[in-house]
């Protein structure tokens, strides 16, 4: 049911109150191209104009919900998305929001990802047809929010102005966000089983939503694979079949190149809108994030803007992430913008109503480097870490020179080749694999938690652990990383899983010292040569790899060491490798241990390329 609603505000400020009115509109029923109607809410400013520009946005997350993510500084409970609708109702936009396809109020069936870019386009033509539309259409949203916008970016449409894309939006869904390096990340199971229970069609079936709620995911995420009606899921089947089908599509085939997945291969293509990129560090849309920035910006006329902070998932108004703490420089608030509202509606405002010359035409680059601070605890218990803000042109920066580290005898990482050959093992047993400690994920809870942690300083069978000598001076990294290995196995098949740390000398509350996860990195040993076709190993024979590590930046201190972890599972961030070359997500044989290798020396040079940053601090 349609419902109209108008209202008025009233707010004391000072002496003077002010008063905000705004009309809402609530259910109204959007038909899509194939029928199906999508519940979408509009609030608009009684203000006297009869048009205006529009703010859409998109989600699978309830138009009346909250996100976490929308909090201050200074107040930790979000505000909810009408609120945040009425406050750009009342500085002249009209404000449109809509649930996704088969999600809260909306007809159909939620399939994940793969209807966002029609919708969109539908809701886009709707939206320009309306009376109160001046033709100028702008989107924002985090996360899925994102998604959808970069599925209908991929389309071109006319009308969209301008977009904020907050940690989302998938260069290439194969490459990171859904899968990395050919494994698959189990994020998917844990958004699939809270999003279920959250569906229209779990409310309103008593038995679908009992059987739900009494699965347990912790029981579920070390089962590999799940099978119809073999899944915590059996009773959500449209849930059920897309989980199914993101892991068990293991090659870059055609299910990977579809509208949404892919906008790497259609930068060409994409909307010439204004874009600003949010994301963070410790955010699994980190790398995704960056190769959307880099491949637009370098075709497209924009301009494009992109802030790279210190953070957890949506989590901009915090100084932490994980157990690390990097001071009052690191929430966007206070730093970046007055706020985050503040900072998206000071973007629309240059784009759709600043006159075309006094438009910012230039791209713009803010990263927040990590590290400086003491290393000793807060006062909240949190390991001191520190960090600045800085302004670039371009990614990668200029001055930032990708250098090589040596792997070398005795676990040392080396500017020079070892003259040396070598090599060192470690053991994959597949039901015991490697635990995720942080590290840059969403959704993971209630199995894992994003963000920095201390990764110990204890030799494992399970890892082999390389670092270089205490640094004698700072040494800043920042751009993206590389590994180039030399592996063997004694499997067919196996993972390379990588870690960059930032190890901490002792201090009086670290007595250990502090070795900071910064970034990871993943391959499916199967997809060395191709992410296309699946190519089996022989046996301890020897092949050279590249892995591609998170792009990051951090500072590490005078007094420090970088390390790089090596491994072959880091789980529940990703399904484990049962190392017998069997196709991901069906049924196969027992797994089997595997003695790994890497290689170092003259003939094998593994190496970490970092992208060491030269200038007067260093």
């Amino acid at each position: 049911m349609v419902k109209e609603l108008e209202s008025t505000d009233y707010k004391a400020n000072g002496d003077t109150v002010v008063v905000e009115r705004v009309k809402v509109v609530q259910n109204v029923m959007i038909p899509m191209r194939d029928g199906i109607r999508l519940a979408t809410d509009v609030y608009l400013p009684i203000d006297g104009k009869t048009k205006r520009p529009v703010v859409l946005e998109r989600t699978p997350y309830g138009k009346q919900s909250s996100n976490h993510g929308d909090r201050t500084f200074l107040n930790p409970i979000p505000k909810s998305r009408p609120e945040i609708a009425r406050w750009f109702a009342n500085r002249g936009y009209a404000y449109v929001m809509q649930d996704c396809r088969g999600r809260n109020g909306s007809e159909g069936v939620f399939s994940k990802y793969v209807n966002e870019g029609d919708d969109g386009a539908d809701t886009l033509k709707w939206l320009l047809a309306q009376d109160w539309c001046n033709g100028k259409v702008a989107t924002l949203g985090l996360s899925y929010g994102a998604h959808v916008q970069a599925a209908l970016a991929s389309l071109n449409p006319q009308g969209l102005e301008a977009m904020v894309w907050d940690s989302g939006g998938f260069s290439n869904a194969w490459r990171s966000g859904i899968r990395q390096g050919g494994a698959f990340e189990l994020k998917q199971l844990t958004w699939a089983m809270t999003h279920a229970r959250l569906s229209p069609a779990t409310l309103n079936d008593p038995v679908r939503r009992a059987y739900l709620e009494a699965q347990n995911i912790r029981d579920w995420i070390g089962i590999n694979p799940w099978a119809e009606g073999q899944s915590p899921l059996a009773l959500a089947p449209e849930y059920e079949s897309y989980v199914l089908e993101l892991w068990r599509n293991e090659t870059f085939s055609e299910f990977w190149r579809r509208q949404g997945l892919y906008a790497a291969g259609n930068y060409a293509g994409f909307s010439n809108a204004p874009t600003m990129f949010i994301c963070s560090w410790y955010d699994p849309y980190a790398l995704t994030t960056i190769e959307n920035f880099e491949g637009l910006s370098k075709l497209k006329d924009g301009p494009y803007r992109m802030i790279l902070g210190p953070w957890t998932h949506g989590q901009r108004s915090v100084t932490h992430a994980g157990d690390v703490d990097f001071g009052l420089a690191a929430p966007l608030d206070g730093n970046i913008a007055i706020g985050y509202d503040e900072l998206r509606l000071d973007w629309f405002d240059q784009n759709l109503s600043a006159p075309l010359d006094a438009r910012s035409t230039s791209n713009l680059v803010q990263l927040f480097v990590m590290g400086g601070g003491s290393g000793l605890k807060t006062s909240a218990g949190k390991m001191d870490h520190g960090g600045t803000w800085r302004n670039e042109r371009t990614w990668p920066i200029p001055n930032a020179i990708a250098t090589p580290l040596y792997l070398t005898q005795e676990n040392a990482l080396s500017l020079g080749l070892s003259e040396v050959s070598g090599s060192i093992d470690w053991i994959h047993d597949p039901k015991n694999p490697v635990t995720t400690r942080g590290g840059a994920i969403a959704s993971g809870a209630p199995v894992m938690e994003a963000g920095a942690f201390d990764q110990g300083h204890f030799p494992s069978q399970s890892i082999a652990s390389f670092q270089t000598a205490t640094l004698d001076h700072d040494l800043e990294v920042t751009g993206p990383i590389m590994a180039k290995l030399w592996i063997s196995s004694s499997a067919v098949d196996t993972d390379v899983c990588l870690k960059l740390v930032d190890v901490y000398p002792p201090n009086p509350d670290y007595p250990d010292g502090y070795a900071m996860n910064l970034s990871h990195g993943i391959l499916r040993l199967r997809f060395r040569n191709s992410s296309e076709k699946a190519e089996l190993m022989t046996p301890m024979e020897v092949y050279p790899i590249e892995v591609t590590i998170f792009p990051t930046s951090n500072l590490f201190a005078r007094g420090h060491r970088i390390r790089l972890d090596v491994s072959s599972s880091n789980f529940p961030h990703f399904d484990v490798n049962p190392n017998t070359g069997h196709p991901a997500g069906l049924l196969g044989p027992e797994p089997v241990v595997a003695t790994n290798t890497v290689h170092f020396g003259p003939q094998t040079p593994s190496c970490i390329i970092l992208p060491f940053v030269h200038g007067e601090e260093n």
